[in-house]
């Protein structure tokens, strides 16, 4: 039996990364590497580091990539028992660089994905995990990687009424995704500064001005980081809570925010209260971008 649902993409990450900085042009040494990815992949890998036994929904081909994706998830301990394998479609892929300076550049390649539809969430309707009747009451983790139009039916379906939905917007371009999921009163929203602005329609100086903004518009619950500044937590009627994040050599970026998210759900379904919760999403995030924990 699972502890928790993540849904979203799963695909095969493609990084390149050079120890030096990158402008425009840039041709330089480095290394290239692929490992399994995606939002949901890397989330449900981060809850299984912390102990928690997540399974998969989403769409991978089956084809030769595909394959070796769904091995790989079953040596990590993933469930792929309820995955949406497509004949026709392609396995999903990202590709990303990375240099001294950060993330340059990132191309998300989620097409199949987004074709197969509400095709992933089957199990969710068909009695196996819930239905309209009997909807799922467990974590579930979504990614924005879905269409908007899917998460327009998730914010209405009554399969999700009951469910602790926790909700990543995947990157800044498909932030305003979300948008659907604001009023969901069982919704919590994990994003950076920049996606929380394109939410909340407008610019903000600080995580902690972002969540007041996104609570303003009907979030109940949101999580908002600003990189090495500080991160905010606000909750519906409870205001807002910040916190600091550890000061780290930064090593790697891609994933952290997947990170955070993971280490967060993790702590409060241990019973940490929110500052004690917030502090050890930072914590973990921290660890993994200065390269203290596996990839």
């Amino acid at each position: 039996m699972s502890d928790i649902l993540c849904i979203g993409s799963v695909l095969w990450d493609i990084i390149g990364r050079a120890p030096s900085s990158l402008r425009l042009g840039s041709d330089v040494p480095g290394r290239i590497t692929r490992l399994p990815g995606g939002v949901a992949m890397n989330i449900a890998m981060t809850l299984t580091r912390f102990g928690l036994r997540p399974a998969l929904l989403t769409a991978v081909g089956r084809d030769a990539e595909g394959d070796e994706l769904i091995a790989a998830c079953l040596r990590m301990g993933l469930d792929c028992t309820h995955v949406y394998r497509s004949d026709d479609l392609p396995t999903d892929r990202y590709m990303a660089i990375e240099g001294a300076n950060g993330l340059i550049a990132a191309i998300a390649d989620a097409h199949s994905l987004e074709t197969a539809g509400d095709k992933i969430l089957r199990a969710l309707g068909d009695g196996v995990l819930g239905s309209a009747a009997a909807p799922y009451a467990g974590l579930i983790a979504l990614d924005g990687n879905l269409t908007e139009a899917l998460i327009s039916d998730i914010a209405r379906s009554p399969l999700f009424a009951r469910a602790d939905l926790r909700v990543a917007p995947a990157s800044p371009g498909k932030a305003e995704r979300l948008m659907p999921l604001l009023g969901h009163s069982r919704a919590t929203l994990y994003v950076n500064l920049e996606e929380a602005g394109l939410i909340a329609k407008g610019r903000y100086d600080s995580a902690a001005e972002a969540a007041s903004a996104l609570l303003a518009r009907g979030a109940a619950r949101v999580l908002v980081t600003d990189g090495g500044r500080d991160a905010a937590h606000g909750v519906q009627g409870q205001g807002v809570i910040t916190g600091q994040p550890p000061q780290v050599l930064v090593t790697r970026v891609t994933g952290a925010g997947d990170t955070f998210m993971a280490a967060h759900i993790v702590a409060e379904a241990r019973g940490d209260h929110r500052a004690q919760a917030l502090e050890a999403a930072l914590r973990a995030a921290a660890d993994y971008v200065s390269g203290d924990i596996g990839s």
